[in-house]
């Protein structure tokens, strides 16, 4: 946990990630817990919901299972619900809430009060009342668990909420409408207000930990934690309260002062660390819009980097070497070229040819992310395996699979098969369809077709990037397996079958999807399991091991920093066009994506558009200028 100095009222704690950031939650929450126990009190919690504290929940309910932490004292006040919702609808947070927690721990069922989406309009007005009546009569919240959205909200205070809000219906914005539209399988199905305590109840707990993870939450961090106090970004009244703990894991943390430009905020900086360096650097270099080779001793002393000149000796000598780093980082030949001088290039040239296994989460994140680069390795000659981690079916449209069902029923007919098995699954997958509630869970059948949907397309960009059908494989990793957006936790049987596959293929080069901003979480579970397999592997004194390197690729969500690439592999006009064409076999997936997140681009519009401005950066620090760059960073085991 590395402790950074906000202003003085926020206490800002990061965490190399939100596994151990959310034990540290949940053990400080235990911890009141049984303080109030053996004080005979109740300890009194206000609870959020979202994909931040779920891990929090989980730890709980492992403390109340296996370390006896009792909830029988415990009395819990939620901060939100849609409205209308009704409880036992899949998006309801009271069914969030007993998923997660109270099923699982022995809390009394008089002591659990959720905000009720089910009211008449007519009596929200009270209900909110009394709500903030029973707060003060169980003597006020003890700890406010929070999350917030990108729009600054906390709870479902939107912007424009001031400091002396209270528990109340509001309309929400239309960002977090969008952010909220995979979990009710489109934007149009999302509920256009919500019931929420205010940003003064809120103020109102003695304590409040508010959690946030990976990149997509970082900029709205930094104007959370070092912005001025504005309705414009609600979290920012936590600045005013005494005691508040924001809790980051290293990607939600990236935009603050002092992580990404410390020398600005007079944080001594270890100039003997190249990263460091490279970073200071290539800041500069951007903000001052120059070649890195151009930067002269005034503009480092006029920007706050005195002290790296100081150490370091004069601009043009730091200059050429950061210039020499960025420019080892780019290579055409991402599996290593052949009989070669490899001492500045970012891959080995043996061995030649390579096995390469690519790790994609979904159906199409290998092509989106790193198809030029995937390309290039068959192109190369390398034997390039991709294993698709999770079969990617609930991101098919209803209609796209009834079309698939009626092809198999009218084929079978032309081709005077048996077709009456068609006929039936295809009036069965019909009927369910046409009677399916927005956001309700596929049948089995649907799912599965839905599933061998996105698997062809898979297949057919396989086939035009040169993959051979036995190198395509496909996991189906169990955890993904719910039919819903959320998704289980990650278990044995996922790093089970990561470990098999590798041991199967024995690769040389391994990519991952290294992104965490992926809105739906899945690729930091599909990373996870990768995680674990190779450190089980390693344990184990796998011999293959020794002999593999592991690069991780960023999705359509995120790009590495200029200063964090390893590796940057150039694409030509004719090399973009060509990943166009491997994305586009994922028709499913083409003109409107089911899940587009907050960007509403197609994904190859994203990824090449991400491509080009990777390119355009390496150019104007003075770099040679290429049509698109696809990056990399190395992850040593």
């Amino acid at each position: 946990m590395t402790p950074a100095s906000p202003p003085p009222a926020l206490s800002v704690a990061i965490h190399p990630d939100s596994e151990v950031a959310s034990v540290a939650v949940a053990r400080t929450m235990a911890e009141l817990i049984r303080i109030r126990q053996a004080e005979g009190r109740t300890a009194v919690l206000g609870l959020a919901t979202g994909s931040s504290p779920t891990r929090v929940y989980e730890e709980l309910v492992r403390l109340h299972r296996e370390e006896g932490l009792s909830f029988q004292n415990v009395v819990s006040f939620n901060l939100d619900e849609y409205y209308p919702m009704p409880p036992d609808s899949l998006q309801s947070y009271v069914r969030f809430m007993h998923e997660y927690l109270f099923d699982h721990v022995d809390i009394r069922p008089e002591n659990v009060h959720i905000p009720d989406g089910t009211l008449p309009q007519e009596q929200v007005a009270e209900f909110c009342r009394r709500y903030e009546e029973q707060i003060r009569e169980a003597g006020g919240i003890d700890l406010q668990l929070l999350g917030i959205g990108r729009t600054g909200h906390i709870g479902f205070n939107e912007p424009g909420s001031g400091p002396q809000s209270r528990t109340r219906l509001i309309t929400l914005d239309h960002i977090t409408r969008t952010d909220a539209a995979s979990d009710f399988y489109g934007e149009e199905n999302v509920p256009r207000r919500a019931l929420t305590m205010g940003v003064g109840t809120i103020l109102e707990a003695r304590h409040i930990v508010l959690l946030a993870w990976g990149e997509g939450k970082a900029a709205v961090i930094k104007r959370m934690v070092e912005g001025e106090p504005s309705d414009s970004v609600p979290a920012t009244y936590l600045q005013k309260h005494p005691r508040v703990d924001v809790v980051l894991d290293e990607a939600a943390g990236a935009e603050l002062t002092e992580r990404k430009t410390p020398w600005l905020a007079g944080v001594p900086c270890r100039w003997q660390d190249e990263a460091v360096v490279r970073k200071a650097v290539t800041w500069l270099a951007r903000r001052l819009e120059k070649p890195i080779l151009k930067l002269t001793d005034e503009d480092y002393n006029e920007n706050g980097l005195s002290d790296l000149l100081a150490e370091s000796g004069r601009a043009y000598s730091i200059n050429i070497r950061v210039f020499n780093q960025l420019q080892h980082t780019i290579t055409g030949w991402p599996g290593g070229k052949p009989d070669a001088d490899d001492t500045h290039r970012p891959e080995r040239a043996e061995p030649f040819p390579k096995r390469v296994l690519i790790f994609s989460p979904h159906p199409d994140d290998d092509v989106i992310s790193m198809g030029g680069t995937l390309l290039r390795l068959v192109d190369q000659g390398h034997e390039v395996h991709v294993a698709y981690q999770t079969s990617g079916n609930i991101a098919v449209f209803d209609d796209e699979t009834l079309r698939f069902a009626e092809f198999v029923a009218d084929y079978d007919e032309a081709f005077r098969l048996d077709e009456q098995p068609a006929e039936n699954l295809y009036q069965r997958v019909a009927e369910f369809l046409k009677n399916k509630a927005p956001g309700q869970v596929d049948s089995p059948e649907v799912q599965q077709i839905k599933g061998l949907i996105r698997r062809g397309e898979a297949k057919a960009a396989c086939r035009y990037a040169g993959i051979p059908d036995d190198n395509a494989h496909f996991m189906d990793l169990p955890f993904y397996e719910t039919g819903r957006v959320r998704k289980k936790p990650i278990g044995e049987e996922d790093i089970r079958l990561t470990m098999e596959l590798l041991n199967q293929i024995r690769p040389q080069q391994i990519y991952a999807a290294g992104d965490l901003s992926d809105p739906h979480g899945t690729h930091r579970v599909c990373l996870a399991a990768i995680f674990e397999a190779v450190r089980r592997l390693k344990e184990t004194n796998t011999d293959w091991l020794a002999d593999c390197w592991v690069w991780l690729y960023r999705g359509a969500w995120q790009e590495w920093d200029i200063d964090q690439i390893e590796m940057a592999v150039p694409l030509s006009p004719e090399e973009l066009t060509r990943k166009r064409r491997a994305i586009f076999k994922h028709q499913s997936q083409k003109d409107r994506p089911l899940f587009p997140g907050a960007d509403q681009r197609e994904f190859w519009q994203r990824s090449e558009a991400r491509n080009r401005t990777t390119a355009r950066i390496y150019d104007q620090l003075g770099l040679p200028e290429y049509e698109g760059i696809e990056a990399f960073v190395r992850w040593v085991f």
